[in-house]
This record gives structure tokens, C-alpha cells and sequence, in this order.
């Protein structure tokens, strides 16, 4: 699936976007954990900023990819393979990012508060959390039950998605037809309104959350492509 979930043209636009979300967290200082950081894309857009990023990932092919491409960019990243329910460096940095709809892949809801707590404990003082997903406000609107796409290469992509627990979670089954060869996969991730996200966020402890429709900072709401929720940790350091 790595062609399809990360086509070359998304690894080749991070710089732009990396400006905005830098604009939009506004981060007073350059150590930067990228969690759940997928082929690295971000995390090379900073590195070669000039930010000191550690990123985490529990796929280890992913992680190979990503350290491929940081190669050839020469962007020295710290990489380490690890569930980022277990991740925690305390008072380690000074922005914190969660892209590509990466939060809730988790059978038990209570893992998301888990990963928000790991996040507020690895920021120093008056650090910044953002996280991007897609809110529910958008998938009621948006989420169809089978959607299938002709692929570049001729393969065909079928993806079935399934709301349950009262519009909570969803069940998505994806199938992947590529010349003779079929193969699936499943997960499920929680889908959170940009309330009930916001709430978490308190929940563990950051301060002054906001809801963005896009790393751009425009207004959230049902049209909103992207929810986008920024949060800050107590300057005081308190966690509690």
C-alpha cells in the first residue's frame, strides 16, 4: 500500500506546508518530536529548516523509507522505532506533531488520552502540541459506505467503511486488486468532533486549545477539510 497512502507528489510539497504549520504553532524554541512520522516527510522538512527533530514510529519499514529519503536530503533526524503509546522523553521539546490523521488507531479509546499524556510530559514549559486529523463534523457529510478508485498503475482500490459505537469509530476495510493479487486490510479509529477532541486535550492537561480547519489556521467547522487542535503545555511545567 506505501505507493498509494504516500504518492511522491505529497513527499515533494512539505516545505510549504511545514512554513504554515510553524506559522501557526509558533514554537519558541527548535527540538521538535514528530510522532507517528510515517515516511518522514515532515520530519526532513524541519531538519532541513534547521530544527533538531527526533520522530517515532512503530512501522519499521516506514522508518527505513523514512531514513532512505533523510539520507539523500542529508537531514540528520534522530529515528526511533516505538509505539507512541510507550514514547515519553520528559521535558524534551518544544513542538510536538501528530500529521496524516495518524491519532485514534487504537481498540481502547482510553490509549488517546494515554499518547496526549506522553505528549504534555515530553514538552518543556510553554511547548506546543499540534494534531491533525478529520473531524466528525466532516466525515457525516463526507463518509460514504464503498468508494472505489482506479489506481495509476491499473490497480483498483475498494475501501468499505463501517460507523459504529454511535458515530465513535470506524471500521474501514481496504482492498487492494493489483494484476492477480488481491490483499486486505483492516483497522478501525476512533473519530473524534472537534469538541470532544478539544476536551481530551484538556483532559490531559494542555491549555488553550484551538480548532483550526487547516494548517493554514482557518476557521474549523463542518466544511473544514482537516481538524486541525493546538494546545499548549502550562508554562509553569505543571502537568497536573
Amino acid at each position: 500500500m506505501y505507493p498509494y497512502m504516500f504518492p511522491e507528489e505529497s513527499l515533494t510539497k512539505t516545505s510549504q506546508q511545514i512554513e504554515r504549520l510553524l506559522n501557526l504553532t509558533m514554537p519558541v524554541g527548535r527540538t521538535v518530536l514528530d510522532l507517528a512520522c510515517g515516511p518522514g516527510r515532515h520530519s526532513i522538512a524541519l531538519a532541513k529548516a534547521g530544527y533538531h527533530v527526533t520522530s517515532v514510529d512503530k512501522t519499521k519499514y516506514l522508518l527505513g523509507k523514512a531514513h532512505e529519503r533523510a539520507k539523500g536530503a542529508e537531514a540528520d533526524i534522530e529515528w526511533v522505532h516505538m509505539d507512541m503509546r510507550d514514547f515519553a522523553r520528559a521535558d524534551s521539546f518544544d513542538l510536538v506533531i501528530n500529521m496524516g490523521v495518524s491519532f485514534g488507531y487504537f481498540n481502547d479509546k482510553h490509549d488517546d488520552l494515554r499518547v496526549l499524556d506522553n505528549i504534555l510530559l515530553s514538552l518543556k514549559a510553554g511547548g506546543v502540541c499540534l494534531i491533525d486529523t478529520v473531524g466528525r463534523e466532516h466525515l457525516v457529510k463526507t463518509l460514504r459506505p464503498t468508494t472505489s478508485q482506479l489506481l495509476p498503475d491499473g490497480a483498483k482500490l475498494i475501501e468499505q467503511h463501517e460507523v459504529f459505537d454511535e458515530w465513535t469509530q470506524v471500521r474501514s476495510k481496504w482492498t487492494l486488486i493489483q494484476k492477480n493479487r488481491t490483499k486486505n486490510f483492516k483497522f478501525r479509529r476512533t473519530i473524534y468532533s472537534g469538541q470532544e477532541l478539544k476536551d481530551r486535550m484538556r483532559q490531559a492537561g494542555f491549555t488553550g486549545v484551538k480548532l483550526y480547519g487547516n494548517i493554514d489556521g482557518d476557521k474549523y467547522g463542518p466544511e473544514a477539510p482537516r481538524l486541525v487542535a493546538v494546545g499548549r503545555k502550562d508554562i509553569s511545567g505543571n502537568t497536573e
